[in-house]
């Protein structure tokens, strides 16, 4: 490796290259997160057409798993990283032999698995003093008879692949539970038990490859159909002692894990105040977005910070904020399949709105084209933005 690709301080002659695996939304904020320091951005991703390509200096239009499409990728990046976790995990491992690569194929790999995500977060309790939620893994017929009366009703989950709601049958008996495994072709499954749930949190931490680790406010989350509807921080209902636990805990999981760059890590809320540890992603998170306009560092920023290894950012929280998704429901009306454009212009005239669209041209129901997030000197004021831009799209509250 020569020593300017050792180097990762941004270089304008020759220029110095990161690259990331993805070519999503996420890909495509990292890019404009990291060419405003400096760097160009080389993206991997099989489409030709995507959020992140549009932004990137260079597109290598492959998959994953293409050798020489790695190769090229390793030779132009100082460092890369991914955008989801569900690149594979030996693509980032074959990286790694020719690159720095942040966060690491082991880390990614935990994710991947929701098997092995929650022996991860039981085995990291001791430290972590959080607990996954009561669970078994069903791969079988026989798991299904095994089930212990006392885990249903439950939520039975795909091992792998599953996001946004996706892969996940909420099971009363142990015959829909048998139903819903059919349904699923009979792929390695988790079933964890439902809780008394009062509201969920993510916690956004950072790590360098130094050691050096830092952790964002607490984000109170609102989901609907199981995507991510509001991200309110600071969150309304989150005592002092809840937040200070929860990131006391992820600053345990990510140094376990000697992790580098971004991590968001779900967590519940129950009615009794405690705390259970839901799921991690290896990399910026949906309820992380209020960071771009809201902290002193965005989690963007703070991924090329991570991955180039330089000192982490500053993550104070400047304003109250909430969040905002845009799914891509809202450019139609009822029934209608006629796609029209919504009022922007209405919403950019409410205080502290800041508009977010990710260059997807074909909107789809249930499909993520952007967010908006609204900054304000009080929380209720930012509320009160977004109360009257949902009146404006047509969403209701």
């Amino acid at each position: 490796m020569s020593e300017k690709r050792s180097s990762s301080i941004p270089s304008a002659v020759p220029p110095t290259w990161l690259g990331v695996m993805g070519g999503g939304q996420l890909g495509r904020m990292f890019a404009h997160a990291a060419q405003a320091m400096g760097y160009k951005v080389a993206v991997l991703e099989p489409a030709r057409d995507c959020p992140a390509g549009h932004a990137a200096d260079h597109l290598l239009s492959a998959a994953y798993t293409d050798e020489a499409a790695l190769d090229e990728l390793a030779l132009q990046c100082a460092a890369v990283t991914t955008e989801f976790e569900n690149v594979p995990a030996q693509s980032l491992a074959f990286l790694a032999e020719r690159s720095f690569v942040a966060p690491s194929a082991n880390c990614v790999s935990i994710a991947q698995d929701r098997m092995l995500e929650k022996r991860f977060f039981t085995e990291c309790a001791a430290t972590s003093g959080v607990l996954p939620a009561p669970h078994k893994v069903i791969a079988s017929e026989a798991d299904i008879e095994a089930i212990p009366d006392d885990l249903l009703p439950g939520i039975l989950k795909t091992a792998r692949l599953g996001y946004d709601g996706k892969g996940q049958v909420r099971v009363r008996t142990r015959e829909e539970a048998r139903a819903a495994f059919a349904a699923m072709k009979g792929v390695a499954c988790v079933l964890e038990k439902m809780l008394p749930l009062a509201y969920e949190i993510s916690v956004l931490a950072a790590r360098g490859a130094d050691g050096q680790s830092v952790v964002y406010p607490i984000a109170e989350n609102v989901h609907r159909d199981g995507i991510l509807f509001t991200t309110t921080v600071p969150g309304p209902n989150v005592s002092a002692e809840c937040a200070h636990k929860a990131q006391d805990a992820a600053l345990a999981v990510i140094a376990r894990m000697e992790y580098v760059g971004v991590l968001c890590i779900e967590f519940f809320v129950l009615q009794d105040g405690s705390l259970v540890v839901n799921e991690m992603a290896p990399r910026p998170h949906n309820s992380g977005h209020y960071t771009i306009d809201a902290c002193v560092t965005s989690q963007f920023a703070q991924q090329v910070r991570a991955m180039a290894r330089l000192p982490l950012g500053d993550v104070r929280q400047h304003s109250p904020a909430v969040m905002l998704n845009i799914l891509g429901d809202i450019w139609f009306d009822g029934d209608s399949d006629k796609a029209r454009e919504p009022a922007w212009n209405k919403v950019l005239a409410l205080p502290g709105a800041n508009l977010h669209l990710y260059g997807k041209d074909d909107p789809r129901r249930g499909r993520k084209m952007g967010h908006v997030t609204f900054v304000a000197p009080t929380l209720e004021q930012a509320q009160a933005s977004l109360h009257a831009a949902c009146a404006i799209l047509g969403i209701a509250l």
